[in-house]
């Protein structure tokens, strides 16, 4: 009796992180991204399915383009894994596109490059209409100062000044390829782009950057932060409300297809 042959699928998902506490399985039945995920698949495939993923996301972060991967024997149709998928998910998570992966591809390893956006509204009450969206601070910021410390963290640099104490990485230098400050639409938006990020790393960057924008830590302040590779100075770590994931970089020849940005974000 012959092994059906296993082929390997890459999915682009989207997900509203308030609804879930986090990517990762958990027990107790706690909602995950990756639950909700295997258990959609499960259905389409008729088996078992394992995911893995890009990068994981905490409780309360949301992505506008992850990445999975999982294999199967199932023979589907590419709209099978995007229309029935999305049939037997809940709330709060799409599938968004997919597409027949090399067997070779990894959707975690062979991720060169993965980029972060941070939503924040500075105003002295918060928009009701935005929250789970986007953080918030009743404080006013400057962002001028914000904009010289973000470009601090562009390099080769140990980041250990924003590692939650839980980080699992083997090591906390990391490559940052760009970090800008924008504001618009009455918003302030950070945007990382990196090799890799720490547990926790942009939402502290960001607690860190509230903290230069109000005043309280200066330019030179957030450089000493960065070479004090301590987080016993470092500021609270921000709220996870305003931070999405937005996209994956993979080497071309695997063709992995990124939506663009929603125009909303």
């Amino acid at each position: 009796m012959s092994i059906p042959d296993t082929q390997r699928w890459a999915l682009t998902l989207s997900y509203d992180g308030s609804r879930f506490y986090g990517w990762q399985k958990q027990a107790g039945g706690v909602p995950t991204v990756q639950t909700a995920l295997e258990n959609a698949l499960a259905q389409i495939a008729g088996e078992a399915v394992s995911t893995i993923v890009a990068g994981r996301t905490d409780t309360g972060v949301h992505a506008t383009a992850q990445v999975v991967h999982f294999d199967t024997v199932a023979v589907r149709p590419a709209q099978a894994w995007i229309r029935g998928v999305n049939a037997n998910l809940p709330e709060g998570i799409a599938v968004l596109h997919a597409q027949q992966a090399a067997p070779e591809f990894h959707a975690r390893f062979d991720a060169y490059g993965r980029h972060y956006r941070y939503l924040l509204e500075s105003s002295p009450v918060r928009s009701p209409l935005l929250k789970h969206r986007v953080g918030w601070t009743h404080l006013k910021l400057d962002i001028e100062p914000m904009r010289r410390a973000a470009a601090l963290l562009v390099g080769e640099q140990d980041f250990s000044s924003f590692r939650a104490a839980e980080c699992q990485a083997k090591s906390p230098v990391k490559t940052i390829y760009s970090a800008e400050i924008a504001y618009g639409r009455g918003l302030i938006r950070l945007d990382l782009h990196g090799n890799a990020f720490l547990h926790h790393m942009v939402r502290n960057i960001m607690g860190a950057l509230v903290y230069v924008g109000s005043g309280r830590l200066s330019v030179d302040g957030f450089a000493a932060l960065i070479r004090e590779r301590s987080r016993l100075k470092a500021p609270p770590t921000f709220m996870p409300d305003g931070l999405y994931l937005t996209g994956i970089d993979y080497p071309e020849s695997f063709n992995i297809i990124r939506p663009e940005l929603p125009q909303w974000l």
